[in-house]
């Protein structure tokens, strides 16, 4: 099959292309920007396009279907070009749907811990030889494309984001699945481009429960009152598995689970985490697996790429980067260090750089979210926010909607590597939060200079 991709540098997006063509399908692809680590493991694969930029030249009769990103817009000329044509025009979740309808669907929806959940899972189907396909938005340790598709696979471990499939589609990604086994880890208010209210976006997980396969199962999070509620007013015809905090122990600094009189020592973190692992657990138990050979399994998981993933340490002090950028994921990963490393005092900063982060209105649900660090910086980047359409923020109303007197506000990455340099660097962590990089700094670089 010839299969075009508009928008080809996404995350989601360049990694089923280079799936698709490790199957020997015909794949080409635009973009009118493609950064790394996309641009490089494109140009990799011999996948890269020669020009940056749309051309309606690139759309024509050879074409079996079009795969359409979300990056593109309505208007993009080679989107109406394969209109015009009536080519087969798929969103990503779209495909990836068609390829696995045959096989057994787990996606892992939530606002929070599904792409550390699709890892674990990903982790001890790996250790067990357990052949599956996957689709996971992150980069994982002995996993070079984050998306497989083949034959003879029985199952398919799907990420479901909420967010919107497509500028032609509407819809939530996470609804096109049709899971035979899911997972609601967590319900916080995010997408308020998308979902301005608070029960709209509820509504999504609501219709999410709806699209589970008849007699399937449901794993959910008993901690979460909203999951709670939506999961246990879910249709009657489903299986329904809640979970919460795994028995454990901390000690020196090494977490540990206890589990039907056996333990187990981690190299994972913090209750967000022990909450994913028992959730991870359960969806493993679905499909047989034992909680012994999870846990054992398990056991040697670090995290995927940017969740709580540690940069350098010694003696004294560790360095910590993690994707946290909403409410409820500076909390918890903010509470994660704190507990793990009781004696030492937490040196946190955090970017606003999505859209709703960077709202106004949405910026009043930031209110004691970084209460618990020791020292706390809050960063923005005013040009992002141009460059995002969205009215001006101040600084001053950033200090207000956290709600802490003492929270230092940066609008120059260059001071925020300035308070963290002025810290004493003794019996203290450093945790750097942001779904993007504070705009270049490089953590390997800052913590060579702190340690």
């Amino acid at each position: 099959m010839k299969i075009h991709f508009i928008a080809i540098g996404g995350s989601a997006m360049h990694n089923l292309a280079i799936a698709l063509h490790k199957k020997g399908y015909i794949i080409s692809g635009s973009d009118d920007e493609i950064f790394n680590p996309a641009k490089s493991k494109l140009e990799k694969y011999g996948l890269l396009p020669k020009e940056i930029g749309w051309n309606r030249d690139n759309i024509n009769d050879d074409l079996d279907a079009i795969i359409l990103g979300m990056h593109a817009k309505k208007d993009n000329p080679e989107l109406i070009k394969a209109q015009e044509m009536n080519l087969k025009i798929y969103s990503y979740p779209e495909f990836l749907y068609e390829m696995s309808k045959d096989k057994i669907r787990i996606v892992i929806g939530g606002s929070h811990g599904k792409t550390t959940i699709t890892a674990m899972i990903l982790h001890v189907l790996n250790k067990m030889n357990i052949d599956t396909d996957y689709m996971v938005g992150a980069q994982l340790e002995g996993f070079e494309v984050m998306v497989r598709i083949s034959e003879k696979a029985k199952y398919m471990v799907l990420e479901g984001d909420e967010y919107l499939t497509s500028p032609i589609d509407l819809r939530p990604k996470f609804h096109l699945y049709k899971p035979n086994i899911a997972l609601i880890s967590g319900i916080a208010w995010d997408h308020i481009n998308v979902f301005p209210t608070f029960e709209i976006y509820v509504e999504q997980f609501r219709i999410f429960c709806e699209k589970i396969e008849g007699s399937g199962s449901l794993v959910y999070c008993r901690e979460d009152e909203r999951v709670k509620e939506v999961s246990e007013n879910a249709r009657k015809d489903i299986k329904k598995l809640p979970y919460g905090i795994i028995p454990h122990k901390i000690e020196n600094g090494i977490t540990t689970i206890i589990w039907k009189g056996k333990e187990y020592e981690m190299s994972v973190f913090g209750k967000h985490n022990l909450m994913n692992l028992y959730g991870a657990m359960l969806i493993c138990e679905e499909i047989g697996i034992s909680n012994e050979d999870f846990l054992s399994s398990i056991s040697s998981f670090t995290g995927a790429s940017k969740r709580l993933e540690l940069v350098k340490k010694n003696d004294n002090v560790a360095i910590y980067k993690d994707f946290a950028h909403s409410p409820s994921k500076l909390k918890a990963t903010i509470s994660a260090l704190k507990e793990q490393y009781l004696q030492r005092k937490l040196v946190a900063a955090m970017e606003l750089h999505t859209f709703s982060s960077l709202t106004k209105e949405f910026l009043l649900e930031y209110k004691g979210a970084m209460d618990e660090a020791d020292i706390a910086i809050v960063y923005f980047n005013p040009h992002t926010i141009a460059h995002k359409r969205l009215p001006p923020i101040t600084p001053e109303q950033v200090y207000s909607s956290f709600g802490r007197k003492d929270i230092i506000i940066c609008t120059d990455s260059n001071e925020v590597i300035e308070v963290i340099k002025s810290q004493k660097w003794e019996n203290r962590n450093l945790l750097m939060m942001s779904s993007g990089n504070f705009d270049g700094i490089s953590f390997e670089k800052l913590a060579l200079e702190i340690i």
